[in-house]
């Protein structure tokens, strides 16, 4: 948290625009700038910067990732269920439950391309969403990145990663940006052109645990759930010291420290924004949705979404 990196306060001024519940951890806008995100306890909730919030639809599991499928129509990422369809009048149906016999155990973050594929992550095939600690803290390349076209086809993108999580098609969707939360790396997965199925190490050596990724305004936005932590990287290449860890009771594991952090890179991997509030009144913060001249920023625990004026 040095030189480009800095310590700084920039998120501090952010508004707070409270939920009614904990939890939302993505967010998408809406075109009057109402905010709708998924709580903890399963609801998809209308934020409105007047304060009112208005429940669309309860999806009956924990929604994570959350993106635009169509007008009124959103994609939601159930940790529980799988991928969702949600409309904005709350009428709610399965899009895809699991792969090769197996349910899904971690759905957990899509992007939607031009055409309405959907690419979405599938965090880890041994711990869910409720002990996500656990993956993190075992370190098992389970991870999958799939992609589901609007005829039902689905398709294996890649696997073997440390808990799989954020994705972002790049403007012109020739690529896929992926976080790979548990080596604190962006990888770029090529779509299109001479480097088609190819997959090049973008970011690496994160000072954070990578979490959404969304692009907007020509920028890669990258959600930090938390900055690392000595302990964890003394231990993660030690495998005795991760199995010690896991076994552990939870009251004495690491925990994301809450010091909130959203990154901006340029497509040849150019820091250009540096976001962060050490104070914790903005934290855990999983996700960064650009909308006309905002972010607006999602967190995994905290009751609000803080939105940040960026012009």
């Amino acid at each position: 948290m040095s030189g480009d990196l800095e310590q700084n306060e920039a998120l501090a001024s952010a508004e707070l625009w409270l939920t009614s519940g904990v939890g939302p951890e993505d967010v998408v806008v809406e075109a009057d700038g109402s905010a709708i995100a998924g709580l903890e306890d399963g609801r998809i909730v209308r934020v409105k910067r007047s304060g009112s919030v208005d429940e669309i639809a309860d999806v009956g599991g924990r929604p994570l990732g959350i993106e635009w499928l169509d007008e009124g129509v959103m994609v939601v990422c159930n940790a529980d269920l799988g991928l969702q369809r949600v409309t904005v009048d709350g009428e709610v149906s399965s899009i895809v439950r699991g792969f090769d016999g197996s349910d899904f155990m971690f759905t957990n973050n899509a992007t939607v391309a031009a055409d309405g594929t959907i690419f979405f992550s599938d965090t880890s095939t041994r711990w869910t969403i409720h002990h996500y600690l656990a993956d993190l803290l075992e370190g098992q390349p389970t991870g999958r990145v799939f992609s589901i076209t609007p005829d039902g086809a689905l398709s294996l993108i890649t696997d073997g990663l440390q808990f799989a999580n954020g994705l972002a098609l790049d403007q012109a969707e020739e690529s896929l940006f992926i976080a790979e939360t548990g080596t604190y790396r962006v990888h770029r997965h090529w779509l299109k052109g001479k480097r088609a199925g190819e997959t090049e190490l973008f970011l690496d050596n994160l000072a954070g645990f990578p979490d959404n990724l969304t692009f907007g305004a020509g920028v890669l936005w990258v959600s930090m759930a938390s900055p690392r932590q000595k302990i964890v990287d003394v231990m993660q290449p030690r495998r005795w010291m991760r199995s010690l860890a896991f076994r552990m009771p939870d009251a004495l594991k690491p925990k994301p420290l809450k010091h909130g952090i959203i990154l901006g890179y340029d497509t040849d991997g150019h820091l250009v924004h540096n976001l962060q509030d050490s104070s914790g009144r903005v934290a855990i913060t999983t996700s960064a949705r650009y909308h006309d001249g905002r972010l607006f920023i999602g967190s995994l625990s905290e009751p609000h979404i803080a939105v940040y004026n960026l012009e």
